[in-house]
């Protein structure tokens, strides 16, 4: 199941090419990943920050420019044992040109010990709930 959330293109966020510069994408993904957290795990508080990024890769595939509105696409493409992965799909919202696609992989961390830990059973069952396998 895809959540999605819309982005708006800030000046700041472009290049002096005039389109939006490489960096910014993870800054959507970013607030994408955290906007799917707040929807999906409303109740589970403790969970979040309980999570590092072990690998995150973007595709361009056209470009976005100031003042333009994304749909940034969320999904769940893989639960592991201590690791999950998101799939994103960045859109033009007028058009519904791809613009970017981009994966990360999530593993669960306790900061404390200084290591990975396997996800919690009620994660697991969230996140499953939220799985796309194409």
């Amino acid at each position: 199941m895809n959540h999605e959330c819309e982005v708006r293109v800030r000046f700041c966020e472009t290049d002096t090419a005039g389109h939006v510069n490489n960096t910014s994408y993870f800054i959507y993904l970013e607030e994408a990943r955290g906007k799917f957290f707040e929807d999906v795990l409303p109740d589970h508080s403790e969970t979040l920050g309980r999570f590092i990024i072990a690998s995150t890769k973007c595709d361009f595939l056209s470009q976005a420019y100031f003042g333009q509105i994304l749909k940034v696409s969320t999904w769940i493409s893989y639960v592991g044992t201590k690791s999950f992965r998101f799939h994103h799909e960045i859109k033009a919202a007028d058009s519904g040109v791809v613009i970017a696609k981009a994966e990360a992989a999530i593993v669960c961390f306790n900061y404390k010990e200084q290591k990975s830990e396997p996800i919690s059973e009620d994660l697991r069952e969230i996140l499953t709930g939220r799985l796309v396998t194409n």
